[in-house]
């Protein structure tokens, strides 16, 4: 009997042991992280450290990972661009009352870390993962970067969404757009002074209209949108190609905008062809020819942007021309 008293004292002690030395080890990782998050928002793990902090167990803290490939010859063309935006929702959360033990941003470079990007299964970069405090990450805890994209605004509120942590993104002044204000009206102001005896300039009508025309390309085209949120200039999918438009309609790439432009010039290029043709007098030929041309612009191009339109739209069912 005393001897079955003895063994059952030397487990339960043998138990509060454990429970110490987890408790213990839980608490040296919240330190570990704590530390390190304050003196860099985004920590940096290699393979140990992403097992023991990321992947230890218990964990009463959640982690946001940013697997990428910052290096020059992994040819990542949108990995620095992405690693800014994480960087400042980082630094914002960082610099918030939010800010506590119970969350961190922590970044795996491919090359600090390859046997990471193995374990994960990982083939392409950038990855946004959410690991939560308990369990494995659900599908919902990978960012899906090319519906949604990889924006500051978007990640931070991504991680809202996985975490109840609201975090305000703070973007440091830029000025450059003030001091290109400053410049163009100074160098308007230097021309008319220059010229303000000859200013009939002012009147030409065609001047007038090419500046309204690009200005309405401009605007339908998006670049406010980008102006505001601040999209990548091409995505890399999955597959080690580029992608130029964004597959859905609450995104687009810049370059994408800068397509849409050029279409809808040209197809306003058609329909000034096709009136001109309509209302000169000239030689019957040369209207001809000029009808034809517009014709064909106006109905290539409309349909070019039809086309995109309906592959970004989803279930939009008309088309011309193309699918």
């Amino acid at each position: 009997m005393r001897a079955c008293l003895v063994l059952l004292a030397l487990l339960v002690a043998e138990g509060i042991a454990q429970s110490k030395k987890k408790d213990g080890s839980l608490a040296d990782r919240v330190e570990q992280l704590t530390e390190l998050s304050l003196k860099r928002p985004v920590i940096r793990l290699n393979g140990n450290k992403f097992r023991e902090l990321v992947k230890g167990t218990p964990r009463n803290y959640s982690i946001v990972v940013m697997f990428t490939a910052l290096s020059a010859n992994r040819q990542c063309a949108i990995c620095k661009q992405a690693s800014d935006e994480f960087q400042l929702v980082a630094n914002s959360y960082r610099y918030s009352p939010a800010f506590s033990n119970k969350l961190f941003f922590a970044m795996v470079d491919f090359d600090e870390g390859p046997d990471v990007f193995q374990s994960m299964k990982l083939n392409t970069a950038p990855v946004f993962m959410h690991f939560p405090e308990k369990g494995k990450p659900k599908k919902q805890d990978n960012m899906d970067i090319q519906r949604i994209g990889f924006s500051a605004d978007v990640i931070a509120k991504w991680v809202g969404e996985r975490t109840d942590v609201n975090i305000r993104v703070f973007r440091p002044p830029n000025y450059t757009g003030t001091v290109a204000l400053l410049m163009l009206t100074t160098l308007i102001g230097g021309l008319l002074y220059i010229r303000r005896n000859n200013l009939e300039f002012l009147y030409n009508r065609t001047a007038w209209s090419l500046i309204a025309m690009f200005f309405v390309f401009a605007m339908t085209s998006g670049q406010m949108w980008n102006h505001i949120r601040g999209p990548p200039f091409v995505h890399k999918t999955q597959q080690g190609g580029v992608a130029y438009i964004h597959g859905s309609s609450q995104g687009q790439f810049v370059l994408e905008t800068y397509f849409v432009m050029l279409i809808y010039a040209l197809i306003v290029c058609g329909m000034i062809m096709l009136m001109e043709a309509g209302e000169s007098k000239g030689d019957s030929g040369k209207r001809r020819a000029l009808a034809v041309v517009g014709l064909v612009l106006l109905a290539f191009f409309f349909s070019l942007i039809l086309s995109i339109f309906r592959s970004k739209a989803g279930g939009y069912p008309y088309s011309f021309l193309f699918k």
